[in-house]
């Protein structure tokens, strides 16, 4: 694999590709960036069965959400700074490693506090594959080539959240809630063997030889960027809605809808077929259009999506399925925002790929803390907290992108220095 940067016949570097790397090692880079769903949706359906075993209420089972995602956000400024010295493949081997124990832990957690303290380590470990996979896929790739490749790799590991929580059901119907946690860990251990067998996208020459110590202080330059933390805040207030989402309804249609638990993953499935489409079309129309177009187009949906989502929960319109089609659009939308998102702040600095990627997705699921919290905190047995949370982030969505990245910027997408 070449591990230099080719210029087009223009000299422009924007999309210029790495010598493509083989179908083996972008199925290993997708399954890598699905280990957020897969440790998070195969366990869905199990919450209502976890909250009656560790004699929790149900907001204590949503903090379990709130647990990961706050070993999932500050975990991967860590990873970030570690794999732009040391390389990707021994970070991402040595998170797996993480993930691998803390899977364990969370399937031999007596009461509710020590499952969200493992869900932590658990998180602290998943996080190095998602963050770092998609320094590898910048690593490969640019400009809107970069954000074409995310949308298609995403759409691959969409197939987890599709079938996960149909399979998370099957799982606690014949097995128990436990056995969820030890598939997780089989899983990891295959991928933990898997990371070996593909080549590492970082040389040394392109690595960033600072101490951790000043790496780590460096973030604190990438923040003072307007436009970085313009991509950050529009896809952090998206991912607050989605865990919100995510925290919301299993207790929303199994026990306010009684939906039976082994078909809460149909539903939820809907929203996961949703975000492949997105992502299908988005990798289509962003080398034509640009991803800040593609960006701002997802935001103005979310927003009108998330705003009928509040009204649907807030007033009981149309029961069960007046709350699933608003939620399919806002979920959808993913497709549109989080591709287009990482990319943009990805394409100032290319030689922290590491470093930025860990850093948006800090921000990301640092707002999926807030959003699930919310829904934990506020909750009442009705789908009310969960719609007005999201209302609020889809609102957030749009305004972030019109205030911190200007509309004019769209114009901008293929012009940026790489």
């Amino acid at each position: 694999m070449s591990e230099s940067i080719r210029p087009n016949s223009h000299g422009d570097t924007s999309t210029a590709l790495l010598a493509a790397p083989g179908w083996y090692v972008l199925a290993v880079l997708s399954l890598l960036m699905g280990f957020a769903s897969i440790s998070t949706d195969l366990y869905l359906p199990a919450m209502p069965a976890m909250r009656r075993s560790l004699h929790a209420d149900a907001g204590m089972v949503e903090f379990t959400i709130s647990g990961y995602l706050i070993g999932f956000s500050l975990g991967q400024l860590l990873w970030g700074a570690i794999s732009d010295r040391y390389g990707r493949r021994i970070s991402v081997a040595i998170g797996l490693f993480l993930f691998v124990v803390g899977s364990a832990g969370c399937a031999l957690a007596g009461d509710a506090m020590a499952m969200i303290g493992w869900r932590l380590v658990q998180a602290l470990g998943a996080c190095a594959s998602v963050a770092l996979s998609r320094a590898m896929i910048r690593d490969l790739y640019e400009g809107n080539r970069a954000a074409q490749m995310l949308s298609t790799l995403i759409t691959v590991m969409a197939i987890a959240p599709l079938i996960g929580p149909m399979v998370g059901g099957q799982i606690v119907a014949m097995a128990g809630w436990r056995a969820i946690f030890w598939t997780l860990v089989g899983i990891g251990l295959v991928t933990l063997a898997m990371i070996f067998t593909i080549p590492e996208t970082l040389p040394v020459v392109r690595r960033n030889h600072e101490s951790l110590g000043l790496a780590m202080m460096r973030y604190t330059e990438l923040i003072r960027h307007r436009r970085l933390l313009g991509y950050a805040g529009t896809g952090g207030f998206l991912y607050a809605g989605m865990f919100a989402y995510v925290a919301g309804t299993p207790f929303a249609y199994i026990d306010y809808y009684h939906v039976p638990a082994q078909f809460y993953g149909l539903l939820f499935g809907i929203g996961v077929i949703g975000i492949m489409g997105a992502n299908i079309l988005n990798s289509r129309l962003v080398v034509h259009l640009g991803y800040d177009r593609m960006l701002l187009i997802g935001t103005v949906i979310a927003a009108f999506s998330a705003m009928i989502t509040a009204l649907a929960a807030g007033t009981g319109w149309g029961g069960l399925w007046g709350l699933v089609a608003p939620l399919f659009v806002f979920v959808s939308t993913t497709g549109f925002v989080v591709a287009n998102s990482i990319t943009g702040a990805l394409a100032d600095f290319p030689q922290r790929a590491g470093a930025v990627s860990a850093l948006i997705g800090a921000i990301q699921y640092g707002s999926g803390i807030v959003g699930s919290g919310l829904v934990g905190a506020f909750a009442d047995g009705t789908p009310r907290p969960m719609g007005w949370v999201i209302g609020v982030c889809g609102v957030g969505c749009l305004f972030c992108m019109r205030l911190v990245v200007p509309p004019s910027s769209a114009d901008e997408g293929d012009e940026r220095p790489a």
